[in-house]
């Protein structure tokens, strides 16, 4: 593996084919996201506008990537009872499949005989693997890409295993 991460947003504008994400934390805790997540938990409110500010930096990308013909899925294992975190996660939701992703949510319950991968992780064209590191709080704390053949089919048939297990969100209550 190599620490030689390119920036992400290069690695989704080069995808041709397909982008999986996979979240597999009941809480993160990054430091852009702390306000938002604040104002949830008082209100109840979600930022639902996809050209607001606040999605400025993603809804576009995922436009553009979708509109090349990219198929984007996102693949989250929650534990239930589902957490503060994860039942903003899924209010926002609405927002990323407005952009074009597809959106799948799994039961950690379900998940117990998937071998998985120990960290959450983008999976480009099935061969590039960005993982993404993150402290007990769920704050970042790195990033580590990978082609390695071994650990791609790893990722890879772990993400099929739960798609395939998973609810689409509109399934899916909290």
């Amino acid at each position: 593996m190599t620490q030689n991460v390119p920036d992400f947003s290069s690695l989704l504008k080069g995808a041709q084919q397909t982008a999986v994400h996979l979240e597999m934390r009941d809480v993160y805790g990054v430091s852009d996201e702390a306000e938002e997540f604040a104002e949830f938990k008082r209100s109840g409110g979600a930022d639902l506008d996809p050209d607001s500010e606040g999605w400025a930096g993603w809804v576009p990308l995922v436009r553009e990537t979708v509109g090349r013909g990219v198929v984007m899925r996102r693949a989250r294992i929650v534990s239930e009872p589902v957490t503060d975190y994860i039942r903003w996660e899924h209010a926002l939701t609405p927002v990323n499949i407005a952009a074009g992703e597809q959106v799948r949510w799994l039961p950690r319950r379900l998940a117990s005989d998937i071998p998985l991968p120990g960290n959450d992780l983008w999976l480009i064209d099935d061969h590039l693997v960005l993982f993404h590191w993150f402290t007990g709080d769920g704050d970042w704390a790195g990033h580590e890409y990978t082609e390695d053949p071994a650990v791609v089919k790893l990722v890879s048939n772990a993400f099929e295993a739960v798609w395939e297990r998973a609810l689409p969100h509109d399934q899916y209550t909290v």
